[in-house]
């Protein structure tokens, strides 16, 4: 673990744009760190009871303060627990970014309980919720690939999939970005994005960050 950490602190910034239209772009980067994004919204990992937990979802809330969580509290006192691909946004905070938006990955139970869809689903309701705010920017983590088992390689095709389609069909987003905290997982999204570029013709660029 202790390496992982290392190789993600000082291993070169990796940026890949795909260019889904003139005006609206799904990048993908890393290895970085989504809580000091500043993105109009970030999307957080979030499990349904909303109280925060491990991973990206208590990075986030400790990052951004008890601000989150009051207003986490107050969504679930009005409309309970957060199903499964759905999602709910919250003042950021201390966060860089204005907005967190909340989702429940699935857990992986092997893709025979309709986990591919349900994973879609977090994206294109993420979107849904930030184009219904008029956000133009919104950063993603990789949803549900931590404890909730789902394979990196298999989250990555849907995860780029799913996003860039809604971003296509949004009326204010121009901008969705996926920030992967260490090079396995933005190995796996840079792959799927390419493949994505490539199947639908679409122009994509690549450079690392200094």
């Amino acid at each position: 673990m202790r390496l992982r950490q290392i190789t993600r602190m000082t291993a070169a910034p990796h940026v890949l744009r795909i260019f889904i239209s003139p005006d609206r772009t799904l990048v993908i980067a890393g290895p970085g760190d989504i809580t000091r994004e500043t993105t109009d919204a970030i999307v957080n990992a979030a499990n349904s009871s909303l109280m925060g937990g491990g991973g990206v979802d208590g990075a986030i809330h400790r990052a951004g303060g008890p601000a989150i969580l009051e207003a986490c509290i107050a969504i679930v006192d009005r409309q309970g627990r957060l199903a499964a691909g759905k999602a709910v946004a919250t003042p950021a905070g201390r966060l860089l970014a204005k907005h967190v938006i909340h989702t429940v990955g699935p857990v992986w139970s092997g893709g025979e309980r309709s986990e591919p869809g349900t994973l879609a689903s977090c994206h294109t309701e993420s979107i849904r919720v930030a184009d219904e705010l008029q956000l133009q920017t919104v950063a993603f983590p990789a949803i549900s690939t931590g404890v909730y088992g789902y394979p990196v390689d298999l989250a990555a095709n849907v995860a780029i999939a799913s996003a860039a389609d809604a971003l296509a069909q949004a009326a204010h987003l121009r901008e969705v970005r996926f920030v992967l905290f260490d090079r396995y997982s933005l190995e796996h999204f840079l792959n799927a994005a390419k493949t994505y570029a490539v199947n639908k013709s679409l122009r994509m660029d690549s450079c690392h960050a200094s």
